[in-house]
């Protein structure tokens, strides 16, 4: 049984420390129960799938300080949209937000949500002026509850780079023109190839985040912590616990759904995001620090961070591997 009142209480603390924790996605009845009170969506005497779906972030925003949105990566927010979810939360809430894959796929698969473009060369990608209209500037009135903006690029094949610099130099000079010393950016890759230095460099040069990202096909959080440890005095930092290595998708909807209680503990996953918060905590100063969870990752989020929250508090301050000093 989660204890939501001590869960707000440590949330609260590391948001006032700039450190926003919180889940990917919120319409889980699954969370009925634990986070969720289902006599809040009756009516007429019945549970209401709609006036849940409707209405469930704001009971979310009651114990969490932020979330991550996905449903932006799909298509450009409306100004509509964005209201209505600022209106259901504090003041001191903040949203993070997928980009539209309008302006991060290089070359649309042939799925039929594509429509006319399935299979073909995306003619919008990385196209700034089109970004800072169709995503940006939506989101400007709601500047205050706008946390990371995560760029996450699909793995790419070499139909769309033949070379990691060609990428590396697409990404420096469309990070050039964006406004990131006023925004959290954050780029989130999935092709571990790219991980090594003029990467890593690019983003620091612009103040943009590296989001570590524990994935099916990247390694794992602890390792990519290895590999770069974040500089949060130039660069915000960004985590999401997507899905275990090795494990796709499918694949884990199949084994966890609906979602309600963990089903398999990622001890490896836990103590790496621990010493990521631990260490947020120790230098007290700097950008902010977005980490996400997700209900693939284990088979409940808010158990998954209940647990992690519970290392900060409760072990000791490990020293860094000597490769990720930062």
């Amino acid at each position: 049984m989660i204890d939501f009142s001590s869960l707000k209480s440590s949330l609260d603390q590391l948001a006032h420390q700039d450190i926003f924790v919180g889940t990917s996605s919120w319409k889980y009845p699954g969370w009925i129960g634990q986070l969720y009170q289902s006599s809040r969506y009756e009516h007429r005497g019945k549970f209401s799938k709609s006036r849940f779906q409707d209405s469930c972030l704001e009971e979310y925003s009651e114990i969490f300080s932020t979330v991550c949105v996905d449903a932006s990566y799909y298509r450009f927010p409306s100004e509509k949209h964005l209201e209505t979810l600022a209106e259901k939360v504090p003041s001191t809430f903040r949203f993070a937000h997928k980009v539209t894959d309008t302006i991060t796929i290089k070359n649309f698969p042939a799925l039929k949500r594509h429509g006319e473009f399935a299979g073909l060369a995306n003619p919008c990608y990385l196209n700034s002026d089109i970004f800072l209209k169709s995503f940006l500037s939506p989101l400007a009135p709601h500047r205050e509850q706008t946390g990371l903006i995560i760029f996450e690029f699909s793995h790419f094949y070499p139909r769309d780079y033949r070379y990691g610099r060609e990428f590396v130099s697409d990404l420096d000079s469309f990070l050039a023109t964006l406004p990131t010393n006023e925004w959290d950016f954050g780029v989130e890759i999935r092709n571990a190839s790219l991980l090594q230095k003029p990467y890593f460099d690019t983003l620091e040069r612009h103040s943009v985040a590296h989001v570590y990202n524990q994935w099916q096909r990247m390694p794992d959080l602890a390792d990519q912590l290895k590999l770069h440890w974040p500089n949060p005095e130039n660069s915000p930092t960004g985590c999401r616990l997507l899905l275990k290595r090795g494990r796709n998708y499918n694949r884990a909807v199949e084994s966890f759904a609906p979602y309600d209680r963990t089903k398999e503990v990622q001890d490896n996953v836990r103590h790496a995001s621990a010493r990521l918060i631990q260490d947020r905590k120790a230098k007290a100063s700097g950008r902010r620090t977005y980490i996400y969870a997700n209900n693939r990752l284990e088979g409940n989020a808010l158990a998954t961070i209940e647990a992690i929250l519970a290392l900060v508090d409760n072990q000791p301050l490990r020293p860094l591997p000597p490769e990720a000093s930062p």
